[in-house]
């Protein structure tokens, strides 16, 4: 593999600068602001369409947060439970009458106004410990990431003093640097390495490189702690050994086995449907090189899947985790957000009943759609389909044991977008969750994808490189794909720009 050219090491450089200073900036200035637009004003007949669900304007100031969402409030509850109270439950319902389950105050951290989330469940009647006059709270969100954050809260509290509640401007941004900010860093370095054996051309690299460090969502979400931005990152870690071996037509070490089977578990640690692409990367590389699979890449995969079934035990007495139970009784008791559905109370995005091809188009091509807030995705797609149909081929050899790891370009844009529709048509058959993601500025649903789609782009930019109209395109492409991602200024967790402006002629409302 030719080494990069000075110009190409330059900016590799200089945009991965940029895109770190602007993730980190994002993350030690961010603050949850009120906005006036998302509140119910008076009724002064100047307002045509008020938010719905109404929202009141508080009466008085709100205590300031670094917290963005009922995502994020949920995923520090848990750490401040487990180092401050040494356990799991971020709270409880008590019950004055234990015959009377309507007679009930919530106290613990959950009840706090600076942690309330729709993001919780509660454990159902007859399951708890503590007997029929209190009931425990806990995060929806998969435990392990919380607990292993948790260890660096502990840290900081032991070292520093610092304490998450008090000193929550510096705990929490601390944290979340680690997590969105520093292996962004690294993402970008190995990704420039990628992209040198992907594309043929300066644009088309450049262009791919540009869209990977400022041009997705991974950005728009660094300033918030949440599961799809680790999972992106754990996703191009595990392919960057298979890929560096394939570009050099080699086979991979084992600690690239170790490394690949390790980071591909992890992701899906964080984003469930995620385990397509470890079965995805897993299978082949078990038919082409059964040996080192088995001694490598299975024991790297074990790890983190084991230590997410022991959080979730640790955490609720069950392997799996409380997303599971979605609309059973863990999530619809009294008082819940998600009890609202099917009742008059049940409006707005969360509760949105269109039809699958509706939410489908959405999803794709319209307000939430991965195309149409990433349209340099659309080069990602011209490759993976090119390079997919010429991929019979390479998949018959892989039985017969051939030379290096048995992947090829082919091949792994086959698995690219055999993976991505795995995934999209997962979504579509979750009738009870088409709220794309509820209040976010883009199908989060989707983000872990970002890389592999990202090492897609080289191949169609270099064709459209060598006229000044094909440049132009990409240009244009790119433009809107950052439009997007800095559209959210404030806050990840707001409508993308096209259903504001929806909402704004009035053509689309939820």
């Amino acid at each position: 593999m030719a080494e990069a050219s000075e110009i190409r090491r330059s900016m590799y450089l200089l945009l991965t600068a940029v895109a770190v200073a602007i993730a980190a900036a994002r993350v030690l200035g961010g603050e949850n602001v009120l906005e006036p637009s998302r509140y119910t004003p008076p009724t002064d007949g100047y307002s045509a369409n008020p938010p719905d669900p109404p929202r009141n304007w508080p009466a008085t100031r709100p205590d300031p947060t670094p917290m963005f969402s009922s995502n994020d409030k949920s995923r520090f509850a848990t750490i401040r439970a487990l180092v401050d109270e040494n356990n799991y439950s971020i709270g409880k319902r008590v019950y004055a009458d234990g015959q009377n389950p309507k007679a009930f105050t919530d106290e613990g951290i959950i009840a706090e106004p600076q942690y309330k989330s729709l993001d919780i469940v509660l454990r159902p009647l007859g399951e708890d410990a503590h007997g029929p006059q209190s009931r425990e709270f806990y995060s929806s969100k998969p435990p392990l990431m919380p607990t292993l954050l948790a260890g660096e809260y502990w840290l900081l509290k032991k070292l520093f003093g610092w304490d998450i509640k008090r000193d929550r401007f510096v705990v929490i941004p601390f944290i979340v640097f680690t997590v969105n900010v520093l292996p962004f860093v690294v993402y970008l370095v190995l990704l420039a390495r990628l992209i040198e054996g992907t594309g043929q051309t300066d644009f088309g690299r450049l262009l791919a490189f540009t869209a990977g460090a400022v041009g997705t969502f991974l950005v728009t979400f660094s300033t918030s702690l949440n599961n799809h931005s680790p999972a992106a990152y754990c996703v191009l870690f595990a392919v960057y050994p298979l890929v560096r071996a394939m570009q050099e037509k080699r086979d991979m070490a084992p600690a690239g086995y170790l490394c690949c089977g390790f980071f591909a578990a992890f992701a899906a640690t964080f984003d469930l449907p995620a385990a397509s692409f470890l079965a995805a990367i897993g299978i082949p590389l078990l038919i082409s090189r059964t040996k080192n699979t088995l001694l490598f890449f299975l024991p790297g995969v074990l790890v983190p899947l084991i230590a997410l079934l022991a959080c979730n035990y640790a955490a609720m007495g069950q392997l799996l985790p409380a997303y599971s139970e979605f609309g059973g009784p863990w999530y619809n008791f009294e008082g819940s957000h998600w009890a609202k559905r099917g009742t008059p109370l049940g409006k707005g995005l969360d509760f949105n009943e269109e039809p699958t091809t509706v939410y489908a188009f959405h999803l794709l091509l319209g307000h939430h759609g991965w195309f149409s807030l990433t349209p340099v995705w659309f080069l990602a797609f011209g490759t993976l389909v090119s390079l997919g149909i010429r991929s019979a081929v390479d998949v018959r050899k892989m039985f017969s044991k051939p030379a290096g790891t048995g992947w090829t370009p082919e091949v792994f844009a086959a698995m690219t977008f055999v993976v991505s529709l795995t995934v999209f048509a997962f979504y579509l058959s979750r009738t009870q969750s088409y709220n794309y993601g509820g209040n976010t500025s883009g199908p989060r649903w989707l983000f872990w994808l970002i890389p592999l789609w990202t090492l897609a782009v080289p191949p169609a930019a270099d064709r459209l490189a060598s006229s000044r109209g094909g440049r132009l395109l990409c240009a244009g492409l790119l433009a809107f794909s950052v439009l997007a991602v800095f559209y959210p200024a404030a806050n990840p967790w707001r409508n993308p720009w096209i259903l504001s402006l929806l909402e704004y002629t009035g053509l689309k409302r939820y």
